[in-house]
């Protein structure tokens, strides 16, 4: 059984994957923009349908339909750490949907298997 390490902070930012900053993809400049501000983690998930304010269904089952596909962004960090973020994406994120949710940190290891487990304090993983 897994020990709780401690209280988080989820930021989920959706774009479309054709949207771009400065002709790089969106969601890389989401990503790189976190990494430099030290932040846990980050990861990007492509979906393979979905809908937003156009209510366009894009789905990867037609071809025709397969362009701006969605993409989620998802950051796990403290929620101090995860709310100074937030002005980063003002001028990145200008249409899709920015989220946080509260979440609980049951496991973080690095790929070795070695601790990456949040201090006592809740803070970054060692």
């Amino acid at each position: 059984m897994t020990r709780p390490t401690g209280r988080a902070l989820r930021l989920t930012v959706l774009v479309g994957e054709d949207d771009t900053w400065h002709h790089r993809p969106l969601y890389s400049e989401i990503v790189h923009r976190a990494h430099a501000a030290g932040l846990a983690g980050a990861s990007v998930f492509r979906g393979i349908e979905g809908f937003g304010a156009s209510s366009l269904v894009h789905t990867s089952r037609l071809l025709s339909l397969s362009e701006g596909l969605p993409v989620a962004v998802v950051v796990v960090d403290t929620e101090e750490r995860v709310r100074a973020f937030l002005p980063e994406l003002d001028g990145l994120v200008t249409g899709g949907l920015v989220t946080l949710d509260d979440c609980e940190v049951v496991r973080c290891r690095d790929r070795d298997g070695g601790p990456g487990t949040p201090d006592a304090e809740g803070g970054r993983p060692r």
